[in-house]
Protein backbone atom coordinates (compact mmCIF):
# COMPACT_ATOMS: atom_id res chain seq x y z
CA UNK A 1 0.00 0.00 0.00
CA UNK A 2 1.29 3.45 -0.87
CA UNK A 3 2.41 5.65 2.01
CA UNK A 4 -0.18 8.23 3.08
CA UNK A 5 1.28 11.73 2.87
CA UNK A 6 -0.32 15.15 3.38
CA UNK A 7 -1.25 15.41 -0.31
CA UNK A 8 -3.09 12.09 -0.39
CA UNK A 9 -4.66 12.83 2.99
CA UNK A 10 -6.00 16.10 1.56
CA UNK A 11 -7.54 14.19 -1.33
CA UNK A 12 -9.28 11.78 1.05
CA UNK A 13 -10.73 14.61 3.13
CA UNK A 14 -11.79 16.56 0.05
CA UNK A 15 -13.80 13.60 -1.19
CA UNK A 16 -15.29 12.97 2.23
CA UNK A 17 -16.27 16.52 3.27
CA UNK A 18 -18.55 17.56 0.46
CA UNK A 19 -20.99 20.44 1.01
CA UNK A 20 -23.78 17.88 1.22
CA UNK A 21 -22.08 15.98 4.05
CA UNK A 22 -21.32 19.16 6.03
CA UNK A 23 -24.94 20.25 5.54
CA UNK A 24 -26.29 16.97 6.88
CA UNK A 25 -23.92 17.06 9.85
CA UNK A 26 -25.01 20.59 10.78
CA UNK A 27 -28.76 20.24 10.19
CA UNK A 28 -29.26 17.22 12.46
CA UNK A 29 -30.93 18.24 15.76
CA UNK A 30 -31.00 21.92 14.72
CA UNK A 31 -34.47 22.43 13.20
CA UNK A 32 -34.56 26.23 13.10
CA UNK A 33 -31.13 26.37 11.50
CA UNK A 34 -32.03 23.60 9.04
CA UNK A 35 -35.31 25.21 7.96
CA UNK A 36 -33.96 28.75 7.78
CA UNK A 37 -33.68 29.82 4.11
CA UNK A 38 -30.02 30.17 3.10
CA UNK A 39 -28.69 33.00 0.94
CA UNK A 40 -25.02 32.41 0.13
CA UNK A 41 -24.33 35.68 -1.69
CA UNK A 42 -23.36 38.03 1.15
CA UNK A 43 -20.57 39.73 -0.80
CA UNK A 44 -19.40 43.25 0.03
CA UNK A 45 -19.43 44.93 3.43
CA UNK A 46 -23.19 44.98 3.99
CA UNK A 47 -26.36 43.33 2.73
CA UNK A 48 -29.41 45.60 2.23
CA UNK A 49 -32.83 44.29 3.28
CA UNK A 50 -35.44 46.90 2.31
CA UNK A 51 -39.00 46.67 3.57
CA UNK A 52 -42.13 48.78 3.24
CA UNK A 53 -43.39 49.87 6.64
CA UNK A 54 -46.52 51.72 5.46
CA UNK A 55 -48.42 52.04 2.18
CA UNK A 56 -49.25 55.43 0.57
CA UNK A 57 -51.80 57.26 2.73
CA UNK A 58 -53.45 59.58 0.23
CA UNK A 59 -56.89 58.30 1.15
CA UNK A 60 -60.24 59.81 2.06
CA UNK A 61 -63.91 59.59 1.13
CA UNK A 62 -63.45 63.10 -0.20
CA UNK A 63 -61.20 63.40 -3.25
CA UNK A 64 -59.72 66.80 -2.36
CA UNK A 65 -58.80 65.54 1.11
CA UNK A 66 -57.22 62.44 -0.42
CA UNK A 67 -55.03 64.71 -2.55
CA UNK A 68 -54.16 67.10 0.26
CA UNK A 69 -53.38 64.33 2.72
CA UNK A 70 -51.30 62.29 0.31
CA UNK A 71 -48.15 60.73 1.78
CA UNK A 72 -45.69 58.38 0.16
CA UNK A 73 -44.93 54.83 1.24
CA UNK A 74 -42.53 54.59 4.15
CA UNK A 75 -39.57 52.32 3.42
CA UNK A 76 -36.81 51.22 5.76
CA UNK A 77 -33.65 49.32 4.98
CA UNK A 78 -31.84 46.98 7.34
CA UNK A 79 -28.16 47.00 6.39
CA UNK A 80 -26.85 43.65 7.61
CA UNK A 81 -23.24 43.24 8.63
CA UNK A 82 -21.55 39.85 8.94
CA UNK A 83 -20.17 38.15 12.01
CA UNK A 84 -17.52 35.44 12.00
CA UNK A 85 -17.36 32.18 13.86
CA UNK A 86 -14.65 29.50 14.03
CA UNK A 87 -14.15 25.98 15.36
CA UNK A 88 -10.73 24.33 15.11
CA UNK A 89 -9.44 20.76 15.36
CA UNK A 90 -5.93 19.37 15.63
CA UNK A 91 -4.40 16.05 14.56
CA UNK A 92 -0.95 15.27 15.94
CA UNK A 93 1.82 14.49 13.49
CA UNK A 94 2.58 11.32 15.44
CA UNK A 95 -0.98 10.06 15.07
CA UNK A 96 -0.93 10.82 11.35
CA UNK A 97 2.38 9.00 10.88
CA UNK A 98 1.07 6.02 12.85
CA UNK A 99 -1.72 5.60 10.30
CA UNK A 100 0.29 6.43 7.17
CA UNK A 101 -0.02 2.89 5.77
CA UNK A 102 -3.76 2.70 6.34
CA UNK A 103 -5.93 5.30 4.64
CA UNK A 104 -9.02 3.96 6.44
CA UNK A 105 -7.39 4.40 9.84
CA UNK A 106 -6.35 7.93 8.94
CA UNK A 107 -9.86 8.80 7.76
CA UNK A 108 -11.33 7.51 11.00
CA UNK A 109 -8.79 9.51 13.01
CA UNK A 110 -9.20 12.72 11.03
CA UNK A 111 -12.97 12.67 10.70
CA UNK A 112 -13.43 12.07 14.43
CA UNK A 113 -11.73 15.40 15.14
CA UNK A 114 -13.12 17.35 12.17
CA UNK A 115 -16.65 16.04 12.75
CA UNK A 116 -16.25 17.20 16.34
CA UNK A 117 -15.24 20.69 15.21
CA UNK A 118 -18.26 20.79 12.88
CA UNK A 119 -20.50 19.64 15.75
CA UNK A 120 -19.15 22.43 17.96
CA UNK A 121 -19.79 24.96 15.21
CA UNK A 122 -23.33 23.60 14.78
CA UNK A 123 -24.06 23.87 18.49
CA UNK A 124 -22.81 27.45 18.56
CA UNK A 125 -24.95 28.30 15.54
CA UNK A 126 -27.99 26.58 17.04
CA UNK A 127 -28.19 28.53 20.29
CA UNK A 128 -27.00 31.83 18.85
CA UNK A 129 -29.95 31.78 16.42
CA UNK A 130 -32.18 32.29 19.47
CA UNK A 131 -29.93 34.94 21.00
CA UNK A 132 -29.62 38.70 20.80
CA UNK A 133 -26.01 38.88 19.60
CA UNK A 134 -24.49 39.43 23.05
CA UNK A 135 -22.96 35.95 23.24
CA UNK A 136 -24.51 35.36 26.66
CA UNK A 137 -24.87 31.67 27.48
CA UNK A 138 -27.03 32.32 30.54
CA UNK A 139 -27.30 34.00 33.94
CA UNK A 140 -26.02 32.42 37.15
CA UNK A 141 -28.02 32.11 40.36
CA UNK A 142 -25.46 33.16 42.99
CA UNK A 143 -21.87 34.10 43.74
CA UNK A 144 -19.58 31.06 43.88
CA UNK A 145 -18.31 29.72 47.19
CA UNK A 146 -14.65 30.38 48.00
CA UNK A 147 -12.88 27.15 47.00
CA UNK A 148 -10.07 25.65 44.94
CA UNK A 149 -12.34 25.67 41.89
CA UNK A 150 -15.27 27.86 40.84
CA UNK A 151 -18.72 26.25 40.66
CA UNK A 152 -21.83 28.12 39.52
CA UNK A 153 -25.41 27.18 38.69
CA UNK A 154 -27.56 28.67 35.96
CA UNK A 155 -30.79 30.42 36.86
CA UNK A 156 -32.34 28.47 33.99
CA UNK A 157 -31.18 24.86 34.20
CA UNK A 158 -31.82 24.38 30.46
CA UNK A 159 -28.96 26.79 29.62
CA UNK A 160 -26.54 24.01 30.58
CA UNK A 161 -26.91 22.56 27.06
CA UNK A 162 -24.62 25.38 25.86
CA UNK A 163 -21.77 24.44 28.22
CA UNK A 164 -19.02 21.96 27.34
CA UNK A 165 -15.92 20.78 29.17
CA UNK A 166 -12.94 22.62 27.70
CA UNK A 167 -14.67 25.94 27.00
CA UNK A 168 -12.91 29.08 28.21
CA UNK A 169 -15.49 31.05 30.18
CA UNK A 170 -15.70 34.59 31.54
CA UNK A 171 -18.44 36.23 33.60
CA UNK A 172 -19.87 39.71 33.10
CA UNK A 173 -22.14 42.27 34.65
CA UNK A 174 -23.22 44.11 31.52
CA UNK A 175 -19.98 45.04 29.77
CA UNK A 176 -17.89 44.71 32.95
CA UNK A 177 -15.76 41.57 33.12
CA UNK A 178 -15.78 39.88 36.53
CA UNK A 179 -12.78 38.16 38.10
CA UNK A 180 -12.33 34.91 40.00
CA UNK A 181 -9.73 36.31 42.39
CA UNK A 182 -9.35 40.00 41.64
CA UNK A 183 -7.05 39.35 38.67
CA UNK A 184 -7.93 36.20 36.68
CA UNK A 185 -10.98 36.75 34.48
CA UNK A 186 -11.28 33.51 32.50
CA UNK A 187 -10.92 29.79 33.01
CA UNK A 188 -11.57 26.35 31.53
CA UNK A 189 -14.75 24.39 32.22
CA UNK A 190 -13.63 21.20 33.98
CA UNK A 191 -16.96 19.57 34.91
CA UNK A 192 -20.66 19.85 34.01
CA UNK A 193 -23.75 18.66 35.88
CA UNK A 194 -26.50 18.60 33.28
CA UNK A 195 -29.16 17.58 35.81
CA UNK A 196 -28.72 20.58 38.10
CA UNK A 197 -27.48 23.21 35.64
CA UNK A 198 -24.15 23.57 37.48
CA UNK A 199 -20.65 23.67 36.02
CA UNK A 200 -17.14 24.02 37.40
CA UNK A 201 -14.25 26.21 36.26
CA UNK A 202 -10.71 25.02 36.99
CA UNK A 203 -9.77 28.33 38.65
CA UNK A 204 -9.79 29.02 42.39
CA UNK A 205 -12.46 31.41 43.62
CA UNK A 206 -11.21 33.69 46.41
CA UNK A 207 -12.66 36.37 48.65
CA UNK A 208 -11.33 38.90 46.11
CA UNK A 209 -13.55 37.50 43.36
CA UNK A 210 -16.51 39.62 42.35
CA UNK A 211 -18.75 37.23 40.38
CA UNK A 212 -22.34 37.85 41.50
CA UNK A 213 -25.90 36.58 41.15
CA UNK A 214 -27.45 37.28 37.71
CA UNK A 215 -24.07 37.80 36.07
CA UNK A 216 -23.98 36.28 32.60
CA UNK A 217 -21.26 34.10 31.15
CA UNK A 218 -19.83 33.77 27.67
CA UNK A 219 -17.05 31.99 25.84
CA UNK A 220 -14.07 34.33 25.67
CA UNK A 221 -14.18 36.16 22.34
CA UNK A 222 -17.96 35.84 21.92
CA UNK A 223 -19.12 38.97 23.76
CA UNK A 224 -21.21 41.14 21.42
CA UNK A 225 -19.77 39.19 18.49
CA UNK A 226 -22.56 36.68 17.79
CA UNK A 227 -25.16 36.90 15.07
CA UNK A 228 -28.45 38.72 15.79
CA UNK A 229 -30.96 35.93 16.33
CA UNK A 230 -34.63 35.75 17.24
CA UNK A 231 -34.18 37.62 20.53
CA UNK A 232 -32.76 40.55 18.54
CA UNK A 233 -35.21 40.59 15.64
CA UNK A 234 -38.32 39.78 17.73
CA UNK A 235 -37.33 40.90 21.24
CA UNK A 236 -39.46 40.18 24.30
CA UNK A 237 -39.65 43.90 25.08
CA UNK A 238 -40.45 46.54 22.47
CA UNK A 239 -37.33 47.88 20.74
CA UNK A 240 -36.16 51.41 21.44
CA UNK A 241 -34.87 54.09 19.09
CA UNK A 242 -31.35 52.63 19.28
CA UNK A 243 -30.43 51.82 15.65
CA UNK A 244 -30.70 48.16 14.69
CA UNK A 245 -28.76 47.53 11.48
CA UNK A 246 -29.32 51.23 10.79
CA UNK A 247 -33.07 51.31 11.52
CA UNK A 248 -34.90 53.13 14.33
CA UNK A 249 -37.51 50.50 15.16
CA UNK A 250 -39.38 52.67 17.68
CA UNK A 251 -41.40 54.32 14.88
CA UNK A 252 -43.39 51.07 14.58
CA UNK A 253 -42.24 48.51 17.12
CA UNK A 254 -44.53 45.80 15.74
CA UNK A 255 -43.75 45.99 12.04
CA UNK A 256 -40.05 46.58 12.64
CA UNK A 257 -39.60 44.53 15.82
CA UNK A 258 -42.17 41.74 15.78
CA UNK A 259 -45.14 40.94 17.98
CA UNK A 260 -44.97 40.26 21.73
CA UNK A 261 -47.64 38.21 23.48
CA UNK A 262 -47.61 37.77 27.27
CA UNK A 263 -48.61 34.13 27.78
CA UNK A 264 -47.80 33.37 31.40
CA UNK A 265 -50.46 31.17 32.99
CA UNK A 266 -52.21 30.38 29.71
CA UNK A 267 -52.68 26.83 28.40
CA UNK A 268 -50.25 26.31 25.55
CA UNK A 269 -52.96 25.76 22.92
CA UNK A 270 -54.70 28.98 23.97
CA UNK A 271 -51.43 30.91 23.89
CA UNK A 272 -50.69 29.65 20.37
CA UNK A 273 -54.10 30.68 19.09
CA UNK A 274 -53.73 34.13 20.70
CA UNK A 275 -50.32 34.54 19.13
CA UNK A 276 -51.52 33.50 15.70
CA UNK A 277 -54.52 35.83 16.09
CA UNK A 278 -52.20 38.77 16.80
CA UNK A 279 -50.12 38.01 13.71
CA UNK A 280 -53.30 37.64 11.66
CA UNK A 281 -54.62 40.95 12.95
CA UNK A 282 -51.56 42.74 11.61
CA UNK A 283 -52.23 41.27 8.16
CA UNK A 284 -48.54 40.95 7.38
CA UNK A 285 -47.81 37.25 7.31
CA UNK A 286 -48.87 33.74 8.15
CA UNK A 287 -46.83 31.76 10.70
CA UNK A 288 -46.12 28.28 9.41
CA UNK A 289 -43.78 27.11 12.19
CA UNK A 290 -43.60 27.41 15.95
CA UNK A 291 -40.31 26.69 17.72
CA UNK A 292 -40.19 25.88 21.41
CA UNK A 293 -38.15 23.98 23.98
CA UNK A 294 -38.60 20.28 24.67
CA UNK A 295 -40.43 20.74 27.97
CA UNK A 296 -43.15 22.96 26.52
CA UNK A 297 -43.41 20.73 23.45
CA UNK A 298 -43.91 17.71 25.70
CA UNK A 299 -46.60 19.57 27.65
CA UNK A 300 -48.42 20.38 24.41
CA UNK A 301 -48.14 16.76 23.29
CA UNK A 302 -49.62 15.50 26.57
CA UNK A 303 -52.40 18.08 26.68
CA UNK A 304 -53.61 17.24 23.17
CA UNK A 305 -53.81 13.54 23.97
CA UNK A 306 -55.69 11.63 21.30
CA UNK A 307 -56.30 14.86 19.36
CA UNK A 308 -52.62 15.29 18.54
CA UNK A 309 -51.67 15.45 14.85
CA UNK A 310 -48.02 14.82 14.06
CA UNK A 311 -46.25 16.10 10.98
CA UNK A 312 -42.78 15.21 9.72
CA UNK A 313 -40.81 18.01 8.08
CA UNK A 314 -37.80 17.07 5.96
CA UNK A 315 -34.94 19.20 4.68
CA UNK A 316 -31.75 17.92 2.99
CA UNK A 317 -32.59 14.38 4.05
CA UNK A 318 -32.96 15.33 7.73
CA UNK A 319 -36.41 14.86 9.26
CA UNK A 320 -38.01 16.70 12.18
CA UNK A 321 -41.25 15.65 13.87
CA UNK A 322 -43.71 18.34 14.90
CA UNK A 323 -47.29 18.78 16.05
CA UNK A 324 -49.86 20.48 13.84
CA UNK A 325 -52.04 23.10 15.50
CA UNK A 326 -54.73 25.25 13.91
CA UNK A 327 -54.62 29.03 13.87
CA UNK A 328 -56.88 31.72 12.38
CA UNK A 329 -54.97 31.59 9.07
CA UNK A 330 -54.22 27.89 8.79
CA UNK A 331 -52.10 25.25 10.46
CA UNK A 332 -48.75 25.74 12.15
CA UNK A 333 -46.19 23.03 12.86
CA UNK A 334 -44.79 23.14 16.39
CA UNK A 335 -41.23 21.80 16.42
CA UNK A 336 -39.08 21.26 19.53
CA UNK A 337 -35.60 22.77 19.50
CA UNK A 338 -33.24 22.25 22.43
CA UNK A 339 -31.77 25.70 21.84
CA UNK A 340 -35.05 27.56 22.22
CA UNK A 341 -35.41 29.18 25.68
CA UNK A 342 -37.92 27.25 27.77
CA UNK A 343 -39.99 30.34 28.57
CA UNK A 344 -40.47 31.21 24.90
CA UNK A 345 -42.40 30.06 21.86
CA UNK A 346 -41.64 31.71 18.51
CA UNK A 347 -44.31 31.89 15.81
CA UNK A 348 -42.35 32.07 12.58
CA UNK A 349 -43.32 33.06 9.07
CA UNK A 350 -40.32 31.35 7.49
CA UNK A 351 -40.70 33.22 4.19
CA UNK A 352 -39.62 36.43 5.97
CA UNK A 353 -36.34 35.00 7.28
CA UNK A 354 -32.94 34.26 5.86
CA UNK A 355 -29.43 33.31 6.91
CA UNK A 356 -27.18 35.42 4.71
CA UNK A 357 -23.66 34.09 4.37
CA UNK A 358 -20.45 34.48 2.43
CA UNK A 359 -20.70 31.16 0.59
CA UNK A 360 -21.62 28.19 2.83
CA UNK A 361 -22.67 29.27 6.34
CA UNK A 362 -20.64 26.43 7.89
CA UNK A 363 -17.72 25.11 5.90
CA UNK A 364 -14.16 23.86 6.05
CA UNK A 365 -11.98 26.92 5.58
CA UNK A 366 -9.80 25.59 2.79
CA UNK A 367 -9.91 28.39 0.24
CA UNK A 368 -6.14 28.04 -0.20
CA UNK A 369 -6.70 24.39 -1.16
CA UNK A 370 -5.48 23.02 2.17
CA UNK A 371 -7.89 21.22 4.45
CA UNK A 372 -5.10 20.90 7.02
CA UNK A 373 -2.40 23.36 8.02
CA UNK A 374 0.81 22.78 9.95
CA UNK A 375 0.53 24.47 13.34
CA UNK A 376 3.26 26.97 14.13
CA UNK A 377 3.53 26.19 17.86
CA UNK A 378 2.59 22.52 18.06
CA UNK A 379 3.60 19.20 16.50
CA UNK A 380 0.26 18.82 14.78
CA UNK A 381 -1.93 19.70 11.82
CA UNK A 382 -4.94 21.98 12.15
CA UNK A 383 -8.30 21.82 10.41
CA UNK A 384 -10.46 24.95 10.43
CA UNK A 385 -14.24 25.11 10.34
CA UNK A 386 -15.93 28.49 10.15
CA UNK A 387 -18.37 30.81 8.52
CA UNK A 388 -19.27 34.44 7.83
CA UNK A 389 -22.97 35.19 8.17
CA UNK A 390 -25.89 37.13 9.60
CA UNK A 391 -29.61 36.58 10.15
CA UNK A 392 -32.01 38.89 8.35
CA UNK A 393 -35.75 39.46 8.21
CA UNK A 394 -37.82 41.32 5.63
CA UNK A 395 -41.01 41.47 7.73
CA UNK A 396 -40.44 41.23 11.50
CA UNK A 397 -44.12 41.98 12.11
CA UNK A 398 -45.02 38.64 10.53
CA UNK A 399 -43.51 36.88 13.55
CA UNK A 400 -44.34 36.70 17.24
CA UNK A 401 -42.73 35.72 20.53
CA UNK A 402 -44.81 34.22 23.33
CA UNK A 403 -43.31 34.64 26.79
CA UNK A 404 -44.49 32.34 29.57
Amino acid sequence: MATLDVTSAEAILKEYYTNQRVTQLTYKDCPFYALLPKHKDFFGDSYPLPMRVTNPQGASNTFSNAQNQKTASNYKKFSLTRVRDYSLASISTEAMLASENNAGAFLQLATAEIDGAIETMKRRMGWSLYGNGSGSIGAIAAEPTVAGTTTVTFVNVEDIVKIEVGQTIQFRSGATVRTYDGAISSGLVSAVNRDTGAFTIAVAYTASGDIAANDTCNVVGDYNAKLSGLAAWVPSTAPTSSPFFGVDRSIDTTRLGGIRVASSGKPIEEALVDGARRVGREGLGNPDYVFTGFSRYASLDKSLGSKVRYKDVEVAGISFRGIEVSGPQGTMTVIPDRDCPEDKMYLIDMSSWGLFSLKEPIMLLNQDGNKMLREATADSLEARVGGYFQVGNTSPGSNAVLTF
